[in-house]
């Protein structure tokens, strides 16, 4: 007896992943460390000094990491509550957090007790950052004010209460001491310069503000808030030049690559979009396991930190080149163990006894069902496979003379199963010539039970409308087609064909040829 013969499933040609510079380049990243923090991380910052590490605030502490360490190298964790906003000074030796205490705490890299608490505000502190002269430090808080402080005398300089909630976000110029801009759950955007009463320019984001950045000429400002995404010109009064709506949760960090060409946003939809800063188009994406809470790359972007809500820090590092190399090479096909035991060259010799084991079959569910004749279990079964599979069995049901057997004597939710696979693939070309049958074919089989289920009529109607508006496209295309042959045909150039009956001398036949053309006619 013949064995059985597994269901052949065709291979599709599948519309593969457009390579661009961008994915080669974003790609080019080694599997994720992963580092479990004791909290929801809510903010990273590198230093911009070498070697570049990176500050994680998580809860009531702030850890150090080095470039490719995965323990901390320094903890601060002088905080009595929940630390906020962990940024480093321009020259890497200072460093500041706010607190839920609203407390601000300032701290030496080198050293661990604070150096300076400014006290000042009422509510949590969520805004830090330093001036570009090194001296001074803006804070936002809870309690909607915004508030420059001295390093060297501790005393707070100025105060500004415009916003009208929460004021979460914030970025101070790295051209100019006295301008910074602040973002609020009020929804705007203000910008403030130290040596006016109060704020000179303000823009409508629409949502709470949860970031702020501004590219390294200043003219351009980003704001996220909501799902959306929004560059302002500064230089023109803060008008709103771009609005991008591509993650479908809030926006909760941006940040800018090394060379200032795309922007990256991360959203609590767990994506992180990189757009280009021509056409702020998106050109990637990488996903994560959780919601994205902050974001940072290193410079040269030589590493991509990311931070979760589940307390997760990821950690991905760009390949090198010889990485790169060797992973290429490593996907060719190695020898298997026997041409190690053996010798490469191996022969056998004329007295050796092959012997061989019998190779066990192993045949899917459907082709179980199949070689036990149970033709509807098989078709179940492939149903809530992929539509190659299922189509593939459906072809052979139908080369057995067995597909109406497989499609009868189904109740109404068997039937409604089957309908719903149809509506979702019979437009597709490569499964449309076999699915037109098993159409065809149910509907002689069910005919006469059209009106008892109100839910099969629904379908069989949209399956009705779908062929219906398919139709009309593939006329349309028809038409469209034929259009183009007329232009085409007549954008071609004209040339004159000789006839078989004209004389040596021209094109013209001879009068003799035609006086004996019109005789024989």
């Amino acid at each position: 007896m013949a064995s059985f013969k597994p269901t052949k499933i065709q291979v599709y040609p599948k519309l593969g992943e457009k390579v661009t510079q961008d994915t080669l380049y974003w790609k080019n990243y080694k599997a994720p460390v992963q580092i479990k923090e004791f909290g929801a991380i809510t903010n990273i910052d590198f230093s911009p000094v070498a070697p570049h590490n990176f500050a994680v605030t998580a809860f009531t502490r702030v850890h150090i990491y080095g470039p490719f360490s995965q323990e901390p190298v320094k903890t601060f964790t002088r905080f009595k509550d929940t630390a906020y906003s962990g940024r480093f000074r321009s020259d890497g030796q200072l460093f500041v957090a706010g607190c839920e205490d609203s407390v601000v705490r300032l701290f030496d890299v080198s050293g661990k007790v604070a150096l300076r608490m400014f006290k000042g505000h009422t509510k949590a502190v969520h805004v830090t950052d330093f001036t570009s002269d090194r001296y001074q430090i803006l804070t936002g808080s809870d309690d909607y004010t915004c508030r420059l402080w001295d390093i060297p005398n501790a005393t707070e300089l100025t105060t500004y209460q415009e916003h009208t909630d929460y004021i979460r976000c914030g970025v101070t110029s790295k051209l100019n001491r006295d301008l910074f801009i602040t973002g609020s759950y009020d929804h705007t955007l203000k910008v403030f310069d130290a040596r006016a009463d109060k704020s000179v320019m303000t823009m409508d984001h629409g949502q709470p503000v949860e970031s702020l950045l501004l590219y390294p000429s200043e003219g351009l400002l980003i704001s996220a808030g909501g799902r959306y995404v929004k560059v302002w010109d500064l230089l023109k009064g803060g008008q709103p030049l771009v609005s991008l709506k591509n993650h479908h949760k809030t926006v909760t960090c941006l940040c800018l690559s090394s060379n200032g060409q795309r922007l990256l946003s991360a959203s609590l939809d767990r994506h992180v979009k990189v757009y280009n800063t021509t056409n702020y188009k998106v050109v990637h994406n990488f996903d994560y396991a959780a919601s994205i809470l902050s974001l940072a790359l290193a410079p040269d972007d030589e590493s991509i930190v990311v931070g979760m809500t589940n307390g997760i820090l990821s950690i991905k590092h760009r390949k090198s080149l010889e990485e790169s190399k060797e992973i290429s090479g490593q996907q060719k096909r190695r020898p298997s163990y026997r041409v190690f035991v053996k010798g490469k060259n191996y022969v056998p010799k004329q007295d050796d006894y092959l012997v061989s084991k019998p190779v066990k079959q192993h045949l899917a569910k459907y082709d179980k069902q199949l070689k036990k004749f149970n033709v509807s279990k098989a078709l179940d079964t492939a149903l809530e496979r992929k539509p190659e599979i299922t189509v593939a069995v459906i072809k052979e049901l139908d080369r057995r003379g067995t597909l109406k057997n497989a499609l009868a004597g189904r109740d109404e939710q068997g039937l409604s199963h089957l309908l719903n696979f149809l509506i979702g693939n019979m437009v597709d070309p490569r499964f449309a010539p076999v699915l037109v049958t098993a159409a065809d074919m149910i509907l002689d089989i069910y005919q006469s039970v059209i009106g008892q289920s109100p839910v099969v009529d629904r379908q069989l109607l949209r399956l009705q409308e779908l062929l219906e508006r398919e139709i009309d496209y593939q006329q349309d295309l028809v038409e469209v087609l034929g259009m183009l042959d007329t232009m085409f045909a007549s954008s071609l150039p004209r040339k004159e064909v000789p006839c078989q009956h004209c004389s040596k001398g021209g094109i013209y036949p001879s009068k003799k040829k035609v006086q004996f053309y019109h005789a024989a006619k």
